[in-house]
C-alpha cells in the first residue's frame, strides 16, 4: 500500500501525486509498487525492498543520489496463541526531493506522523523527520518495555498464592521479547553513532540536538532492557525454586502418609499369617481385636507426633 503525505502550515495532507518535499509511505508494498518507486527515483530495487526482509540488519548506506537508513522497530505479534513483542525492519530512503519509508506492516511509529501527533513535524525537513521517526521508535520501545515489566510484576504478585507452570512459560516469553529488543537496540545504536559522523547528510543545529536526544533515549532503552532481563531471570529462578519446593513438600507429605499407613498394614499382615492361633498374642483374649486396633492407633499417633516434630508433615 502506497500513501503520499505532505505538510502545509503544520497540517499533514494526503496527496495523490509525488511532489517535492513529500513523504512516501510504503506499507507491505507489492513488487509493482516497489519497482515503480525504484524507477521513478532511480533507486536500487534491492534497497527499496530491504525492509521487507525480516533478517535484514540495521545499517546506513550512502549511495549516489540517495541514502538508505535501515533500523529495527518494535512490533506486536501473536506467538503460541499469546500476544508477544518482536522487532521488524524499517527502511528510510532519503532522496534530494522526498523521503520514503518502507515497512512490512502497519506500525505505531509511523501512525503517529499520519495523525499529526508529533510536534514540529514537517515532511520538508527530511533529516529532522528521520530523527523524529527514530525518536518515536525508541519511545515505543520504552512503552513496550514498561508493559513487559508490568506483566512480570503481575506474575510476581501471584508467586505466594497460585503459582502455576504457565507462569514459567510466560516469563520465558517475556525474556525472549527482551532478547529481540536488546539485539535490535544495539544495532540501532550503531546506526545512530554513524549518523553523528556523516558530514554528507545535511543537518541543522536543532537537528543535531534531536539526534543527541535520540541517542540518549536509545541508550536508556538498552539499559532498561538489560535491567528487566536481569529482573525477569531472577523472578524465573525464584518461581522455579518455589515450584520445586512445593513439589518436595508434597512428596514429603506423601512419604509420611505412606509410613503411617504401613504400620497397620504390617501388624495386620503378621496377624493374618496361617499359624496356630494359640501362639498369637491376644488371640484368645476377650476384645483382643479392639485392643490390637487401639495399639495400632497409639503407634500411629506416636509416629505422627515424631514426624510433626521433625517437620515432615
Amino acid at each position: 500500500m502506497l500513501k503520499i503525505y505532505k505538510t502545509e502550515e503544520h497540517v499533514v495532507h494526503e496527496i495523490e501525486k509525488m511532489e517535492d518535499g513529500a513523504w512516501i509511505n510504503l506499507t507491505a508494498p507489492g513488487m509493482e509498487e516497489c519497482v515503480n518507486i525504484a524507477e521513478y527515483f532511480d533507486i536500487d530495487i534491492a534497497d527499496v525492498r530491504a525492509a521487507l526482509d525480516d533478517e535484514e540488519s540495521s545499517r546506513i548506506d550512502l549511495e549516489d543520489g540517495y541514502t538508505l537508513i535501515l533500523v529495527d522497530i518494535p512490533s506486536i505479534e501473536i506467538r503460541h496463541k499469546r500476544e508477544a513483542y518482536t522487532t521488524i525492519p524499517l527502511g528510510i530512503l532519503l532522496t534530494e526531493d522526498v523521503i520514503i519509508t518502507v515497512c512490512g506492516e502497519e506500525t505505531p511509529v509511523l501512525q503517529a506522523f499520519e495523525t499529526l501527533r508529533v510536534r514540529d513535524f514537517s515532511t520538508k525537513k527530511k533529516m529532522r523527520f528521520v530523527y523524529q521517526i527514530l525518536y518515536r521508535a525508541t519511545s515505543v520501545y520504552q512503552n513496550y518495555l514498561r508493559v513487559i515489566d508490568k506483566r512480570r510484576r503481575e506474575i510476581e504478585e501471584r508467586i505466594s498464592d497460585d503459582t502455576e507452570d504457565t507462569d514459567l512459560i510466560d516469563l520465558h516469553e517475556l525474556e525472549s521479547n527482551l532478547v529481540y529488543f536488546a539485539t535490535s537496540l544495539r544495532a540501532n545504536n550503531v546506526v545512530l553513532d554513524r549518523l553523528t559522523r556523516y558530514a554528507k547528510l545535511k543537518q541543522f543545529p536543532e537537528d543535531r540536538e534531536l539526534l543527541e536526544d535520540v541517542i540518549v533515549e536509545n541508550k536508556q532503552a538498552i539499559e532498561m532492557t538489560s535491567i528487566y532481563r536481569d529482573i525477569i531471570n531472577g523472578t524465573r529462578e525464584l518461581l522455579s525454586t518455589i515450584i520445586d519446593n512445593r513439589l518436595n513438600n508434597v512428596m514429603k507429605y506423601l512419604t509420611s502418609v505412606t509410613l503411617v499407613m504401613a504400620i497397620p498394614t504390617v501388624i495386620s499382615g503378621i496377624y493374618g499369617m496361617n499359624v496356630s492361633g494359640k501362639w498369637m498374642p491376644l488371640s484368645t483374649t476377650p476384645y483382643g481385636f479392639f485392643i490390637i486396633c487401639g495399639i495400632i492407633m497409639i503407634i500411629c499417633l506416636m509416629v505422627l507426633l515424631i514426624l510433626r516434630k521433625r517437620k515432615m508433615i
